[in-house]
């Protein structure tokens, strides 16, 4: 007796996108409107304009994604819009605070930069139909990832707060490091999907890890010198970090060896001290970060003993949207936007940011696990990795977990550079995702022809 089997097509969750992302939106509106009655007592006239605006962006690219990749995982673009969304909210209570209305505010740009953002990525959703095309650019990538990271050390490069990580032309100024960490995701997978075999098997064992061979740590020696060439000539804590953190959880995903994580930490240890020895700016990070509330320490770096003490000032619950004192930290809406929501929203309003990040790690690191090429699985991990180290950076620096960086929150902090490529970088996930999720086609064996026999004549 013959059984009929019956193919399941997954669903595509499009619905559930539009859905969540409708909540998200409506989060973002509940919250712009607490900011103008905590600062005014009434309900801003321009709320649909403001808010309608992001809204559209939104919807724009759930559009495209019903179009090009209806497959797509249809929680990444909630998450990220509710944290755009959340990050403009703030923004624009710091203008208000600053006595800035919102046409000549910082949120009106942020929101220019959110539209560019995704314009791009809406093309880069359209124009890469298949992650693997990226497979052939390794090498292109990762010449081009060291040319973005050296343009602030040519005449371009501009210097702020002692770090000389921009670049400047005429009025305008990018961070080349936020598109590197892109281009350095691709050149890692490409080059460990072909090297993986090597370093995973070969090495003798010490102490129960096997450590791999001397010629073999050639691409991990040259990562962590480049990362200490970065820190050294542009003063740049946070690059160095992201560089080598990505190198170093790559290798660990495509061996899924330990020793490799040893190494790492070991090789960033011994040479975080050699660069503590000579370079003055990092033994100023480090007495900021073990000994901050010092007369030295609020000397050198007051902002974190501001943030942390507007941190403190949120409780459990926060002040409320408009009612805190953010602005007593510098730099609240970009590096230290972090205690700005936390003084504010308070350990509650903080958990849930810190949740949505977790949540999108999660589902970045769910569609590598769904994918059957070896480069995609590399490419959405070293992705997902650039987000979390660059939020454990972030959120460590400004809580004193580990030293202070320059590096932006994803999403939330001004800064169009970051936004900019992080919306790339998403719609990069989002066409992995698609075909992670994608089923593969059928096979139907009664379709194929019978097979012949060709017999050659003699």
């Amino acid at each position: 007796m013959s059984r009929a089997i019956t193919t399941i097509t997954p669903a595509r969750g499009r619905n559930v996108e539009l859905l969540l992302t409708a909540l998200a939106i409506g989060v973002v509106i509940l919250a712009y409107v607490n900011v103008s009655v905590a600062e005014s007592g009434e309900i801003p006239p321009d709320l649909l304009g403001h808010t309608g605006i992001l809204a559209a962006i939104a919807l724009g690219v759930h559009l495209v994604l019903r179009w090009r990749a209806s497959f797509a995982d249809p929680i990444i673009l909630p998450i990220v819009t509710l944290l755009n969304g959340i990050g403009l909210v703030m923004i624009h209570r710091l203008d208000l605070a600053a006595g800035r209305d919102f046409s000549s505010g910082l949120a009106l740009r942020q929101l220019i930069w959110t539209g560019l953002g995704v314009a791009i990525a809406l093309v880069v959703l359209v124009a890469l139909r298949d992650h693997r095309v990226l497979r052939r650019y390794t090498y292109t990538a990762g010449l081009f990832a060291l040319i973005f990271i050296a343009l602030p050390l040519t005449p371009f490069g501009h210097s702020v707060y002692g770090a000389k990580i921009w670049i400047k032309l005429g009025a305008f100024t990018f961070q080349p490091a936020e598109v590197a960490k892109i281009l350095l995701a691709i050149f890692f997978a490409g080059y460990l999907v072909q090297t993986r075999d090597m370093l995973a098997l070969a090495g003798r064992k010490f102490l129960g890890i096997t450590f791999p061979r001397a010629r073999d740590l050639g691409p991990l020696v040259i990562a962590w010198l480049a990362a200490a060439a970065v820190l050294v000539l542009e003063n740049d804590f946070g690059t160095t970090l992201l560089i080598f953190g990505l190198f170093v959880a790559m290798l660990y995903t495509a061996t899924e060896r330990t020793s490799w994580i040893v190494l790492g930490l070991g090789m960033a240890a011994a040479g975080a001290l050699v660069v503590y020895q000579f370079a003055s700016h990092v033994q100023t990070r480090i007495l900021c970060w073990t000994d901050t509330f010092s007369e030295e320490g609020l000397e050198q770096c007051g902002q974190i003993g501001a943030g942390i003490m507007g941190m403190a000032a949120g409780g459990i619950s926060g002040t409320g949207l408009g009612r805190g004192r953010p602005w007593l930290t510098p730099l609240p809406e970009s590096d230290f936007i972090f205690t700005s929501i936390a003084e504010e929203l308070g350990l509650i309003g903080v958990f849930a940011i810190i949740m949505l990040y977790a949540l999108l790690v999660e589902r970045g690191l769910r569609s590598a696990i769904g994918l059957r090429d070896g480069f995609g699985k590399l490419l959405a991990s070293g992705l997902t990795f650039v987000l979390a180290i660059q939020v454990f950076v972030v959120i460590g620096g400004v809580t004193r977990v580990i030293p202070l960086t320059g590096l932006t929150l994803p999403f939330v902090a001004y800064g169009g550079s970051s936004l900019l490529t992080n919306w790339t970088l998403i719609a990069i996930l989002l066409r992995i995702s698609d075909h992670a999720r994608r089923p593969e086609p059928e096979f139907d064996p009664a379709s194929m022809d019978a097979p012949t026999q060709v017999v050659k004549a003699r």
